[in-house]
């Protein structure tokens, strides 16, 4: 009887291990996960996502992939900031949002920044009908580029959807930002 009894605590003690064990394994995996894919400037997010109708996890995904949380980024073709906004639409938004006494060198600012770059993703989202592969492709490659897309038969089959990106850049924008933003789904699901 005792023999038993001994081999039944033994075994519950092992499957009492084994998942307190991999409780631990996956608290430290989220808590890596969460250095890698970090939340910076997140009342900034909220704010304008809310203003902007916008999910604040879709717009971390996107800052983490135009800039890593880089306030000071610039790209190769001038893009600027956290949300990568290029001078041509940081003019066009700061007159759309009356930005008092605008200059470039704002698209530095966080606060203006993501408000500029929820405001493009709020019309993108009006444009294409809340798409959000041809929002991520406008974002990245042009809205007017997405149009052209949507009409060929090369890119679309329904002028709806693309099955084709022919910018390789965007086709691996659109594939980064869809993916952290799963991962942020799941980092940050509290939201």
């Amino acid at each position: 009887m005792k023999v038993i009894d001994l081999r039944r605590y033994r075994l519950i003690f092992i499957l009492f291990i084994i998942v307190l064990s991999l409780q631990i394994l996956l608290v430290s995996v989220k808590f890596t996960l969460k250095i890698v894919y970090p939340f910076h400037y997140r009342h900034l997010i909220e704010k304008y996502s809310r203003e902007y109708n916008l999910d604040p996890l879709l717009v971390a995904a996107i800052i983490k992939v135009e800039s890593k949380f880089n306030e000071k980024a610039v790209s190769i073709k001038g893009a600027k900031g956290l949300m990568q906004i290029s001078s041509i639409t940081g003019k066009w938004a700061s007159e759309e949002l009356k930005i008092e006494n605008y200059t470039e060198e704002m698209l530095f600012n966080p606060d203006i920044n993501i408000k500029i770059g929820c405001w493009y993703l709020n019309l993108l989202n009006k444009q294409f009908n809340n798409n959000l592969s041809l929002v991520l492709a406008a974002y990245n490659g042009g809205s007017g580029n997405v149009n052209k897309w949507l009409k060929d038969i090369r890119y679309s089959e329904d002028g709806i959807n693309l099955k084709n990106i022919p910018f390789i850049e965007t086709k691996g924008y659109v594939k980064k930002v869809h993916k952290s933003f799963k991962i942020y789904r799941y980092l940050y699901k509290d939201i």
